[in-house]
């Protein structure tokens, strides 16, 4: 018991940040709408088109605060993406074919059938179909916060399976967002300026492979990548998660090493000479810079990384995002592409819930994936309308998609927050009905791998 516990805190805990996340973020998208439609909205757009940086005649790097957040903060959460990615894939839940296989059938559900979606509804019943055609790829990925603020309200009521299987599919559809930004939302390339960001990328992953790590050099090379990225024409977010592959999981000595240099110091600072002043002997000083060496040594770089940047992202770089890209005036609704914001509400309220449910439902009945059997059928269909709640990416693609139609990004906006709201009541109570019903029977439906 004891085991399963210790397994499960570091994820429980990675839930209860994604949790308040969430809600932040909601709180931020609300803040942007009442100020972008208040008596201070100039001020809420003359914010967002500020421009910060840096002229001259040989370089510039100038950009409006807007473009700040959404290319340069939104480097650093994909970052972290790529750390959650790679180590999901190395040593979690994605880490064998077996465990890959059940999130895998869902997040290609959940993004396959939204774009077909997409394609359909604006090819037959758009006004203007070539020009939002572009933003097909804005249901494909779900966001992670929302949905786990959801599950976490209903507590115990949703088994912990449940939950990973979420976890795990929106990274994973993460992922296919990233690729799909990689290879269709990207300007023209400027093959010398992405050369030398794949050359720098090449060194530290040739360090990185030779087990050398320095935060300093991450950095360095981090911020140079990143600039020759945006010069490049890519966009530099991916940058980001670029570099997240080259940071090592790798420990340098194991537990028992650790413990046992541990307490050699420890035995060195009680036996070294204590000065009077509230400072330090020459001897303390030798023996706390070694515990430093030692302690850094015992740490993985990706999982030291991953956990002091998870409360920047969840706590500050994402309501931030969502506070800059949510503030659409609705009074000037009449400028708004209706038929666009119909379809892609349909594609995340319709699109991911039957994409998600169909395809893990298909696969188990083929014997292709194995499902807990603590989740029942109800459950699944429950968590894949969870699965449209996708604004941080969403919006962050129809950007992308949209960046010179601001009539588009708005609309797609207005159609994210609908098909996310709708999806996340409907997934709540579908839910919420199956706990009730589970505690009432005490023999839930379950389905048979």
């Amino acid at each position: 018991m004891e085991t399963k516990n210790s397994f499960l805190s570091p994820f429980q805990k990675f839930i209860k940040i994604e949790s308040f996340s969430g809600i932040l973020l909601l709180f931020a998208a609300i803040a942007a709408l009442i100020w972008a439609n208040s008596p201070f909205a100039e001020g809420y757009t003359a914010l967002q088109h500020y421009h910060l940086g840096y002229k001259s005649d040989r370089f510039e790097l100038n950009l409006s605060l807007l473009h700040w957040i959404n290319d340069g903060f939104m480097a650093v959460f994909f970052f972290l993406i790529g750390l959650e990615i790679k180590r999901e894939f190395l040593i979690g839940a994605l880490n064998s074919a077996k465990k890959l296989a059940f999130p895998l059938v869902g997040a290609v559900g959940g993004m396959i059938i939204p774009v077909l979606f997409f394609l359909f509804i604006n090819q037959y019943f758009s006004g203007h179909a070539d020009a939002t055609i572009h933003g097909w790829g804005i249901p494909m990925a779900t966001d992670i916060a929302f949905s786990l603020a959801i599950l976490k309200v209903l507590g115990d009521k949703v088994p912990i399976s449940l939950k990973i299987f979420l976890t795990a599919f929106a990274i994973v559809d993460d992922l296919g967002a990233v690729i799909v930004i990689a290879l269709f939302y990207s300007g023209t390339i400027k093959m010398l300026f992405l050369g030398a960001a794949l050359g720098l990328l090449a060194i530290l992953y040739f360090l990185s492979n030779k087990g050398y790590y320095s935060k300093f050099l991450m950095i360095i090379f981090g911020i140079a990548i990143w600039i020759l990225f945006l010069k490049s024409g890519v966009h530099p977010t991916l940058a980001g998660i670029l570099l997240a592959f080259s940071v090592p999981i790798r420990q340098k000595v194991d537990t028992s090493q650790f413990l046992s240099r541990l307490e050699e110091i420890t035995t060195k600072i009680k036996t070294s000479s204590e000065l009077k002043a509230p400072i330090l002997s020459a001897e303390q000083i030798e023996e706390i810079d070694e515990l430093q060496a030692w302690t850094n040594k015992y740490q993985s770089p990706l999982q030291h990384l991953e956990h002091h940047l998870h409360d920047w992202v969840a706590y500050f770089i994402i309501p931030i995002f969502a506070l800059a890209n949510s503030g659409v005036i609705l009074s000037s609704s009449q400028g708004l592409d209706m038929p666009l914001v119909i379809t892609i509400a349909l594609c995340l309220l319709l699109g991911k819930s039957i994409g998600v449910s169909v395809f893990v439902l298909l696969a188990n009945k083929l014997k292709v994936v194995s499902i807990p059997t603590d989740i029942s059928k109800s459950q699944i269909i429950g968590v894949s309308f969870l699965a449209g709640i996708g604004f941080t990416m969403a919006v962050f693609i129809a950007s992308l998609a949209f960046a010179d139609q601001p009539k588009y990004i708005d609309s797609a906006k207005i159609g994210i927050l609908i098909g996310s709201s709708i999806s996340g009541i409907i997934g709540y109570f579908l839910l919420k009905s199956q706990a009730s019903k589970a505690t009432q029977n005490q023999d839930p439906e379950v389905l048979t791998p």
